[in-house]
């Protein structure tokens, strides 16, 4: 078994592995990645965003059961994120308002992502794709790099003074969803690459790491039901963010959330229903303003009703609001309940003091016909639950304390989230940069 040193041993190389990796190698580090895909990127590939809550209060608002810690990182070094995009010569652009609260910059992830790989490899960085990580090496206690096992069965050991596992969560595992999400988790949709299996999950926690809460939830999205994936570009184009403004019923015809507080927390709530399945509902105003409309500034529009009626997805068009009850049988919903759960919703929206649940940033009624029907599905990204670091990265051991010489970055970690989501991405770009400045401190140290 071929044996070498390094000052940092990256696994997995998307947005958190990359950037951790292009960072070492501007700070003089030796560094190599490996990753068990045949590209690097993994699922940011199909993102566009690095967004974030824009001050503490507003982090805590939305994001209230998240570690105090990891919430104060982000935010106050999100800004320092965005520098170091540019500074690569990748554009982002000016500040925008995402979602309700957030604030993030749009840029070509692609265009990142390729350029951190090009500064690793021109830095005389090693990249190894196809390659699987065995396991751990531990010594005396710390961890002191990686087994490495190419396509070819080729074995090699990689000695490192720090590894950094960032392998994109666990998402792509059922049996660790099921375990660690949701019991019924096993039900959604994969909305993310195929590689995130768990693999950095399993090697800390292995090694002795320490792992978040359980029932923490997960970042995903609605998305039309039975249709599967046929692209990642499906990702994006058959997620239903329009949800915030129109109603989801259950099978039961029933609203149970507010949906104006977020597609992805609605989502997380659609899961725990009957059937994981609802009825999302729309009015022209809605179909005009947000399903043909883009869902944050810049963003290519898709008209998500076409798009699933072109798929064969479960849709329809009600000319007024007494067409609802005639739903088709096979479906499984009562159609005069739901046609009534729409009327009483318009009502008490109209009315006042408003409906229930409540809702809090849309709460005009759904009175302009005609209405637009798909029946919507929990997807899962990736999961919130995960290894546990402190706030520079170091992945902490069942006591409390750091594991040494290893660290942990992206959807590998879980604690910054809690049934909350403000930018997957911005962790990502974070807490890599700040894993690479922490095994820059520690081969300085060691000088």
């Amino acid at each position: 078994m071929h044996r070498e040193d390094v000052d940092l041993l990256i696994i997995g190389a998307g947005m958190a592995g990359l950037t951790a990796a292009a960072r070492a190698v501007r700070n003089g580090l030796s560094v190599v990645i490996a990753e068990i895909g045949t590209d690097v990127g993994g699922s940011a590939r199909f993102a566009g965003y690095a967004w974030t809550a824009p001050s503490h209060e507003v982090m805590d608002q939305h994001n209230p059961g998240g570690e105090v810690t990891l919430k104060r990182a982000l935010v106050d070094r999100f800004a320092d994120g965005i520098s170091w995009i540019r500074s690569l010569g990748v554009e982002a652009k000016d500040a925008q308002r995402i979602l309700s609260f957030g604030r993030g910059h749009q840029f070509d992830t692609n265009h990142y992502l390729d350029t951190c790989r090009r500064v690793v490899v021109d830095g005389g960085g090693e990249l190894l794709l196809s390659t699987d990580t065995e396991r751990l090496v531990v010594e005396h206690g710390a961890v002191v790099g990686a087994a490495l096992t190419a396509a070819d069965g080729t074995r090699r050991q990689v000695r490192a003074r720090t590894t950094l596992v960032a392998t994109g969560g666990f998402q792509g595992d059922i049996e660790l969803r099921t375990a660690h999400v949701h019991p019924h988790a096993d039900r959604m949709q994969l909305r993310s690459n195929p590689h995130s299996r768990g693999g950095g999950y399993c090697l800390a926690t292995r090694a002795g790491a320490a792992t978040s809460r359980d029932g923490a939830g997960f970042y995903g999205h609605l998305v039309p039901s039975g249709i599967p994936f046929a692209d990642p570009a499906d990702f994006v184009d058959m997620s239903l963010y329009y949800s915030e403004h129109a109603l989801l019923l259950n099978l039961r015809g029933e609203r149970f959330v507010d949906e104006t507080l977020g597609d992805h927390l609605t989502t997380m709530a659609l899961l725990e229903q009957p059937e994981s399945r609802g009825l999302l509902i729309a009015d022209a105003r809605v179909f005009r303003d947000w399903i043909v409309g883009s869902y944050v500034e810049g963003a290519v529009a898709v008209d998500k009703f076409a798009l699933t009626s072109k798929r064969d997805g479960r849709v329809g068009l009600a000319e007024d609001l007494d067409e609802l009850a005639w739903l088709p049988e096979e479906w499984g919903y009562d159609g005069e309940r739901v046609r009534d759960a729409v009327k009483l919703f318009n009502e008490q929206a109209a009315a006042g003091p408003g409906p229930t649940p409540g809702r809090a940033l849309d709460c005009l009624p759904l009175d302009e016909p005609p209405y637009y029907v798909i029946e919507a599905e929990p997807a899962i990204t990736f999961p919130f639950h995960g290894v546990r670091i402190d706030d520079r990265a170091r992945v902490l051991g069942t006591d409390g304390r750091p594991l040494r010489g290893l660290l942990a970055a992206g959807s590998d970690t879980g604690g910054l989230w809690h049934r909350a989501y403000a930018g997957g991405l911005a962790s990502a770009l974070v807490f890599g940069l700040t894993a690479a400045d922490t095994a820059t401190e520690h081969v300085r140290e060691e000088a």
